[in-house]
């Protein structure tokens, strides 16, 4: 069995023990809620919630014994993040796990309980948190960008992909830190270096992403650099097939755009954020201050590649890339 295979049922598994014993609990259980930036059934967000329940067992915390869960999945809909957030205030939550800006934004609006963040990038620079090492407030957690990482992508997506000289910025600005800005800002200029024009592409629904792909690969030597934000990665495969019809080479954030058949992913290890995040709540329960935890800047990336998707693009891999590469999907 493959491994992304057995992950997932062993996440579903989990998760379904976790949804019936919760029901069950009762009121004296300490409570955790969730705000997740997914589908309830998105096979991404099963293997997230799986993971970070099982570093709670871990830690002593078991689902019906004195843990109880309220999970709330929001997607991409900012709306829906709001009212959830304010669904979850209501069950008097001990501590929040927010997952990605738009849901800890929600929370910090309102939230008078310490909230635990993953896949926030630069939450200081977006007002989130007073400051890294002693981040203040009710929220502290896990970024999952650091800004130099920008000029990796086009290095790496040079070396596997020489002729590209043009490149798409894939990101929703609604969804992004800071609408954007400041990465496409750093990524047009370490374009500049290594010769290629950098082209920004917002796109805030996905008739847009169709519209912004398509117009673009009416040019020739094009590539895609897909930017880390919440909307993306909800419509991943939407934009993987759509560089699989146009023939664009891409580049992504996170595996499981690469697991979608995508190119090559360049990024933090996300699972590993959830193992962080449970450490940080079994602290918070145990009589922590969030404002006196650090946020945890990214550390550990990976990088994947998809052979077949090489091939079927025309590329050869240069052996010192797959050297380098810690997963090679064949």
């Amino acid at each position: 069995m493959k491994r992304r295979e057995f992950l997932l049922g062993v996440a579903v598994a989990a998760l379904l023990r976790l949804l019936a014993t919760a029901a069950r609990a009762g009121d004296r259980l300490r409570l955790v809620g969730m705000l997740m930036p997914f589908g309830e059934g998105d096979p991404e967000a099963l293997i997230r919630v799986a993971t970070f329940q099982q570093r709670l067992q871990e830690l002593g915390w078991a689902v019906g014994r004195n843990l109880r869960i309220e999970a709330r999945w929001a997607a991409t809909d900012r709306n829906l993040t709001r009212a959830y957030a304010r669904e979850l205030m209501e069950t008097a939550p001990d501590v929040i796990l927010a997952a990605g800006t738009p849901a800890l934004a929600a929370l910090s609006e309102i939230a008078s309980v310490p909230i635990v963040f993953v896949a926030v990038p630069d939450p200081v620079g977006q007002g989130l948190v007073a400051s890294v090492a002693r981040p203040g407030g009710h929220a502290t957690g896990f970024a999952n960008l650091d800004f130099p990482v920008g000029g990796k992508w086009l290095e790496l997506l040079k070396s596997i992909a020489p002729g590209v000289t043009r490149v798409a910025l894939l990101f929703n600005p609604d969804t992004s830190a800071g609408g954007g800005a400041e990465l496409v800002k750093q990524l047009a200029e370490g374009a500049r270096s290594l010769s290629v024009t950098s082209v920004a592409g917002p796109v805030r629904e996905p008739g847009e992403i169709e519209r912004v792909v398509g117009a673009f690969a009416g040019a020739p030597d094009g590539g895609l650099l897909v930017l880390p934000d919440n909307f993306i990665n909800a419509h991943r495969e939407l934009i993987v097939g759509l560089a699989k019809k146009y023939q664009l080479p891409a580049i992504y954030p996170f595996r499981f755009f690469v697991a979608a058949g995508g190119l090559l992913s360049y990024g933090v290890d996300v699972i590993d954020m959830y193992r962080g995040a449970a450490s940080y709540v079994d602290r918070i329960l145990k009589g922590a201050q969030p404002g006196e935890l650090p946020v945890q800047q990214p550390t550990k990336f990976e990088l994947v590649i998809n052979l077949r998707t090489a091939k079927a693009l025309g590329l050869t891999i240069p052996p010192t890339l797959l050297a380098r590469a810690d997963e090679v999907i064949e």
